[in-house]
């Protein structure tokens, strides 16, 4: 076949597949925008005060378990880090009352947010460092709409876990509308093996995560079979990652700041999220499994080789590549991980099968599309463990 019409006949495909697309999304009707999930990160509660959403904030220590067995000490918010996800609504005034429990200054950034240059949070620019032991009230109208973050922005403190998503709902909600909407935040940490405390200032991290847990220890995805699904990915770390979600296809949607326009929407697979970006990809879960969704840079996906626990083999530089079994030469695993199936045993890893945990590591979760039966009993068990901590 002459390959100009070859072109020609993909790219009139893919304009008909968008075009369809694009239909589907202006036929939809409207609904009420769905609460963000943030699995292992609480949300940030409010009150109200003559309209105003009030939230308090507090930069904190944290003793982070990051996987069992590992516990970090990291700087964070209201005891997590990342810290609590924030959500409010396009049109919403808020105020947000921070508190520097920390030993040195800080000041908070509204990433992507246009609001006063005051309430900008930057430390001797826009407003004084905010010292050990200070309140500072940051108050500002949200005109905005999609995936956003805050940081700190004193030098290298997000290194060390000060970070959190922001989420402003529209207010004419997104249409197709979606029944989950999850929030993922990557970020990456240096820490030695005798120590608990990450250099700052090492560019080389070991340990990668979503939303302060490395595989096996974050927690899965749960979706019910046929549902549409969207995922906001937010990126507050050094390295650019490769997203890659198994078996679907999805549409990007949404980059920092803004929704894009339908006909900006495009399909993939993987999507790559840069350094201070985010990305929303949207789904139909339409085929059930336990499908993984990771970084694809291979060390990423497994803590720069060093396994969480698990036999590990290191030779000397010497030793010619072709002679060791198993690559790269000076680092690899003698099969895969130990698996701690108890240690992250959750509602959420019920029915996944033995030994699953042996497989994930770093900057990895599973996305678990169910049929309703094993759906329903994974909600059981999560109302249950609910109703068990309010006792």
């Amino acid at each position: 076949m002459n390959p100009r019409r070859t072109f020609f006949k993909s790219v009139l495909t893919l304009g008909a597949g968008a075009t369809a697309f694009s239909r589907l999304a202006r036929s939809q009707p409207a609904r009420p925008s769905v609460p963000v999930l943030t699995p292992d990160i609480a949300d940030l509660p409010f009150t109200l005060d003559n309209g105003v959403k009030v939230f308090q904030l507090t930069a904190e220590p944290v003793k982070q378990i990051v996987i069992p067995g590992r516990t970090f000490d990291l700087w964070g918010f209201n005891g997590s880090a990342p810290g609590p996800t924030i959500q409010a609504q396009e049109g919403d005034r808020v105020r947000i009352i921070f508190e520097n429990h920390l030993p040195e200054p800080t000041g908070i950034h509204w990433h992507g947010l246009e609001l006063p240059y005051e309430m900008d949070g930057v430390p001797g620019i826009g407003q004084k460092p905010i010292m050990p032991g200070e309140r500072f009230v940051y108050e500002f109208p949200l005109h905005q709409h999609g995936t956003f973050f805050y940081h700190s922005h004193m030098a290298m403190q997000e290194m060390v876990g000060m970070l959190g998503g922001f989420i402003i709902h529209p207010k004419t909600p997104y249409t197709p509308p979606v029944d989950q909407d999850y929030l993922i935040a990557l970020q990456e940490y240096f820490v030695l093996p005798n120590s608990t405390v990450p250099n700052s200032m090492n560019m080389e991290f070991n340990w990668l995560t979503f939303n302060g847990k490395a595989g096996p220890a974050a927690t899965p995805l749960i979706i019910r079979q046929g549902e549409r699904v969207r995922i906001r990915i937010i990126n507050l770390g050094m390295d650019h990652h490769p997203i890659h979600l198994h078996g679907f296809t999805f549409w990007e949607t949404g980059r920092e700041g803004a929704r894009q326009p339908v006909s900006l929407w495009h399909r993939g697979n993987t999507v790559l999220v840069g350094v201070a970006q985010a990305r929303d990809i949207e789904f139909v879960a339409d085929r059930p499994g336990e499908w993984m969704f990771h970084c694809h840079l291979p060390h990423h996906m497994m803590n720069q080789m060093a396994p969480n626990v698990g036999p590990m083999t290191r030779v000397g530089p010497g030793i010619e590549a072709g002679k060791v079994p198993l690559y790269p030469q000076d680092a690899y695993m003698e099969g895969p991980m130990m698996a701690v199936d108890k240690q992250v045993d959750k509602p959420e890893t019920y029915g996944l099968p033995a030994g699953w945990s042996g497989y994930a590591g770093g900057m990895m979760t599973l996305v678990r599309v169910l049929p309703p039966g094993p759906y329903q009993k994974i909600m059981d068990l999560k109302t249950q463990q609910q109703e068990r901590r309010l006792v």
